[in-house]
């Protein structure tokens, strides 16, 4: 039946070249990493405003404009990540059929498109407040210089580092509501740099083989699995008091974080006994998306009623 799928798939792709096309600019601006990180900008958006008993509706505009704004420059930010990897990317099975790889976009086209991207984004964003156009030229400048042309390559602490601007969404929505960040806004950013690390150590246990012929200096390449769980865990730890310095965000959010992270600790904890270090990477990398998903949303439902 998958076999069947993809053929389907590609007939599909061959009697529409755009559609090609598209799947191929989508997959270039890594469009999964945009749409999670349109929940965090957001979320950082309606807390500023709930938080500042703000009207919503009187700062729609500014809150699309946000939106739209990050969305696109954390998308140049990917399609020149995307660009400065294509000599990596065939070594590893998620990235290979990646069109800077397959050749279906030239690299000038790539790294066009990238810089484009960022000069839109950027723009957008200069219709909001200073301090958020900081926010993201940070988030894109740690993700391009930081991440993906120094430490990716170079050293283990890659991930700490990637984290940086991953955890930018947040302070950039906030800020561009309200430009003096309130501690929620620092608890936001907090979360999304220690969720990244067990998240992504995760996926690097699963794709370790393949990390290792690109050449890249994963934690489980280079120092094994056994101490890659315990950096995990570590992580996951540094989680459970966060949720108890919200407390802006009233109780019932309190009790369904910490919940959440109780959770998290035993499935590691539970995993780490079972002695699999396939299950273990697979269920806590699993465990992380629904998580990570959960408790932004939770951040909203939660203080729709202030």
């Amino acid at each position: 039946m998958e076999q069947l799928a993809n053929n389907v798939s590609n007939n599909e792709e061959t009697n529409h070249p755009s559609s090609s096309l598209k799947k191929d600019l989508l997959s270039l601006m890594k469009i999964g990493i945009v749409n999670s990180n349109i929940l965090t900008t957001f979320t950082g958006i309606w807390l500023a405003i709930q938080i500042n008993g703000l009207d919503i509706l009187d700062y729609l505009p500014k809150a699309i404009i946000t939106v739209i704004g990050s969305s696109l420059i954390i998308a140049g930010s990917c399609v020149i990540n995307n660009y400065i990897d294509r000599d990596i990317d065939p070594y590893m099975e998620r990235t290979k059929n990646r069109p800077t790889v397959t050749g279906n976009i030239k690299p000038s086209v790539t790294i066009s498109i990238g810089i484009l991207l960022l000069i839109v984004g950027f723009t957008f964003m200069a219709f909001t407040t200073l301090m958020a156009v900081v926010y993201a030229f940070i988030g894109a400048f740690t993700y391009i210089v930081l991440y993906t042309l120094w430490t990716k390559r170079n050293y283990t602490l890659n991930t700490v580092v990637g984290s940086i601007s991953g955890a930018a969404p947040p302070l950039i929505g906030w800020a561009a509501i309200d430009a003096n960040l309130h501690p929620i806004a620092w608890m936001l950013f907090l979360i999304m740099f220690i969720w990244q690390p067990p998240h992504f150590l995760a996926l690097a246990m699963r794709r370790s083989e393949e990390y290792k012929r690109a050449g890249i200096p994963m934690l489980p390449v280079v120092y094994g699995f056994e101490m890659t769980k315990r950096q995990v865990m570590i992580w996951v730890l540094c989680l459970l008091p966060l949720p108890f310095y919200m407390q802006a965000l009233g109780l019932p959010f309190i009790i369904f974080a910490t919940i959440l992270n109780i959770g998290w600790v035993i499935l590691g904890l539970y995993c780490y006994k079972q002695k699999d270090d396939q299950k273990f990477s697979k269920l806590m990398f699993i465990y992380s998306i629904n998580y990570l998903t959960l408790l932004f949303m939770s951040m909203i439902v939660f203080t729709i009623s202030f």
